[in-house]
């Protein structure tokens, strides 16, 4: 069974069930400029879980494309991988834990043949919060799932949520406690694994191949959890580890998806997959990460230094680096021959990053060289500051530093692991931020500043012209960040007449309201619609103003908004700064009046 067909099974069995089939968010989300990728099903539905009707109704199903760069690290093992596709199963309010459960056990084994034998479930065992999941346990045990093969895990295995367990949860977020289903590779008479082992082990005998996340909560801005008005299903399951299951394989690089990048990069390095443990991590990180970095470029990001630039070259260095280990002799040709064979489009894109990284290798090697010769050792500091410079990984420093008959001491390396670590949490937080502007964050302040970007926008326009659109928006609790095009900076008299205009809408306290509608209406309509990015089939529209009659605003939009202009405060722009050609950014806050 291809991945394929797995998929179209997945969408026509829900679809049975009386599920809508909706088309998958972009990985750039238009509507949310504060988020880098979409990297979860549930993202882009987020207001209808809230409460918000869904225009396709309460039972939904999708297949959404998602890349996420926490696990980037863990990459290189059998499972792990940045960019998936997730097939999802949603009740808006609807069916809850009786139903889903027995619906996604019937798929895996009736539908996909997976025997029940072979499938493990985890719950949650609860908290002083909520309270530990017996419901679904005895739903399990009902289904024919035996009580020893259900096991009870924490808030850090079993709580879903973008931001992860509750206590690291930020107001506004949501989620809840979930149920996973685990294929077991093992069989009695083959006991290659651990005797002791768990499905939350990482000895390779468990993959998870299905989560149902019981969406229920929102943290309260007290930071306690505060139950929503409807209980919500997000089913969440990995298209590739499904495949995997299916097909027996532990590895899921050796499915559909993977084989023939796999077999491209076997012929440009003349190494076989499954030689050693060491070069088949190399392989898994080429194949994910250049799958990675093409299926971004589709939506329009070309490789840079900042936000989905900088993940594109990040993905692609990394995938050449290892490229490097495998031997390939001329890395950007090697690159170009690869991707001609599998993202055509893409192919000169990732053969120009490559020649970019190659060059950098030469100049990190020189520098190496340059340190070695004069100092007679590096430290681990050198080895953390070449690499965050020039992308100069710590393997290859190790190899020339060995070549020239050097070592790199354990004192060196903890060193060298200690500014990598810092490197990671402020990489942490800086993403933890950018999921927390927008629509990742229903904060009070946000959403003020959210409203005020639209009224920014409109007013921009009217006092300079048409050709003002928006590139892009950065919102956090402190201050909204607005990119427009306008060949120069604003004069000072621009910035009073789009300030005073801004304020005069709030001071009127004008309505602010929403339609769903398809996106051809809502462009008649008079809607702003900008970013160049894909929009979905029906889209929200948020006018300031009388919708039916005179408004101010009206924008395509996915929220989250005030009631009335009145609610924001006032706005002051308090700082503006050109940022490419024919791009200005305005920074602005609000103030109590």
């Amino acid at each position: 069974m291809t991945s394929d067909e797995i998929r179209e099974k997945y969408l026509k069995y829900f679809e049975g069930k009386g599920h809508a089939r909706i088309e998958p968010a972009p990985l750039v989300l238009e509507s949310d400029p504060t988020t880098l990728f979409t990297s979860a099903g549930m993202q882009p539905l987020i207001p209808y879980l809230k409460g918000e009707a869904h225009p396709e109704g309460k039972r939904l199903v999708d297949s959404q494309p998602s890349l996420r760069l926490q696990d980037i690290e863990e990459v290189g093992d059998n499972r792990h991988t940045t960019y998936f596709e997730m097939l999802g199963n949603w009740s808006l309010g609807d069916y809850f834990k009786k139903d889903q459960l027995e619906w996604i056990l019937a798929f895996f084994t009736e539908e996909l043949g997976l025997l029940k034998e072979k499938l493990w479930i985890s719950v949650f065992e609860g908290t002083a919060e909520v309270p530990r999941d017996e419901e679904s346990f005895t739903r399990w045990q009902e289904l024919g799932i035996p009580k020893e093969r259900i096991c009870f895990y924490g808030p850090d295995k079993n709580w879903w949520s973008r931001s992860g367990p509750p206590d690291k949860m930020p107001a506004g977020e949501i989620g809840g406690p979930d149920s996973e289903v685990f294929f077991d590779f093992e069989t009695p008479h083959d006991q290659k694994y651990g005797k002791v082992c768990h499905p939350n082990c990482q000895c390779g005998r468990f993959l998870e191949i299905g989560n149902s996340v019981f969406i229920q909560y929102e943290k309260g801005q007290d930071g306690s959890l505060v139950e929503l008005p409807q209980k919500n299903v997000d089913f969440g399951g990995g298209l590739e580890r499904i495949t995997a299951a299916v097909l027996g394989k532990p590895d899921l690089f050796q499915i559909d998806l993977f084989t023939p990048i796999i077999s491209e990069i076997e012929k440009e390095t003349g190494v076989s997959y499954g030689k050693t443990t060491e070069s088949d991590r190399s392989f898994r990180i080429i194949a994910d990460h250049l799958r990675a970095a093409s299926a971004v470029m589709e939506e329009g990001v070309v490789a840079s230094n900042k936000l989905q630039g900088y993940v594109v070259r990040r993905l692609v260095r990394r995938g050449v680096f290892h490229l490097f280990l495998l031997g390939a002799k001329d890395l950007a040709s090697s690159i170009l021959k690869i991707s001609e064979k599998l993202w055509p489009t893409n192919a000169g894109q990732l053969a120009e990053e490559a020649t970019r990284f190659a060059k950098a290798l030469v100049r990190g090697t020189a520098i190496l060289t340059r340190q070695v010769e004069t100092k007679g050792q590096i430290d681990g500091k050198f080895a953390f500051d070449i690499y965050q410079t020039e992308g100069f990984p710590l393997e290859l420093t190790l190899e020339i530093l060995k070549e020239k008959g050097k070592e790199f001491s354990e004192d060196e390396k903890k060193l060298f692991e200690s500014e990598f670590e810092k490197h990671k949490e402020r990489s942490r937080t800086a993403s933890a931020g950018m999921f927390k502007g927008g629509l990742a964050d229903s904060s009070e302040q946000v959403i003020k500043f959210h409203t005020a970007t639209h009224l920014l926008h409109s007013s921009l326009r009217q006092i300079l012209g048409d050709n003002v659109s928006q590139k892009g928006s950065n919102i956090t609790a402190e201050r909204l960040r607005f990119d427009f095009s306008h060949p120069e900076k604003l004069t000072e008299e621009e910035i009073k007449k789009a300030e005073d205009l801004v304020n005069e809408q709030i001071k009127k306290d004008l309505p602010v309201s929403f339609e769903t509608t398809t996106l051809d209406e809502a462009v008649a309509s008079g809607a702003l619609h900008f970013f160049g990015e894909r929009y979905g089939k029906d889209v929200k529209v948020y006018t300031v103003g009388n919708p039916k009659g005179e408004w101010f605003s009206r924008e395509i939009c996915g929220g989250p908004h005030v009631g009335h202009t009145g609610e924001i405060g006032h706005v002051r722009i308090i700082k503006q700064e050109k940022v490419g050609a024919g791009v200005v950014r305005i920074y602005a806050v609000v103030e109590l009046q």
